[in-house]
């Protein structure tokens, strides 16, 4: 079952080296844990989501172009996220704001070839003793 991602949800590309945390403001008034609920719309570089570390893809225009410097040794450059559409696939059943929430398993694309995924929805289950 998909749980819902928050703000602080923790996301891997697989281009880069390493995680990264999502940034969700409180903009849309749903809240989950305390945090602000994301949606498939939370998708804004450096506001939403940060760099992670470093690049590794030569779609990368910078990592070809230091690739090509170090004689076709592959050399990663610093991240640059390129998000080129919205998270997918949205919860079938939360919205925030009118526009479906974001799932643990929703997945978005960088323009250099790397697939975002949430690694940790930001939510956790708490049993009371």
């Amino acid at each position: 079952m998909a749980q819902v991602v928050t703000n602080g949800a923790m996301m891997q590309c697989a281009m880069g080296l390493a995680p990264s945390t999502l940034v969700v403001l409180p903009a849309k008034r749903l809240m989950g844990s305390s945090q602000p609920v994301a949606t498939i719309t939370d998708i804004v570089p450096f506001m939403n989501i940060p760099p992670f570390g470093v690049c590794t893809s030569l779609m990368n225009p910078t990592v070809a172009a230091a690739t090509a410097a170090a004689l076709g040794a592959l050399t990663p450059m610093p991240c640059t996220p390129m998000i080129i559409g919205p998270w997918s696939p949205g919860s079938p059943t939360v919205v925030a704001g009118g526009i479906p929430a974001l799932t643990n398993t929703s997945m978005c694309n960088c323009a250099y070839g790397g697939v975002i995924t949430i690694t940790m929805p930001g939510q956790m289950t708490v049993m009371a003793p």
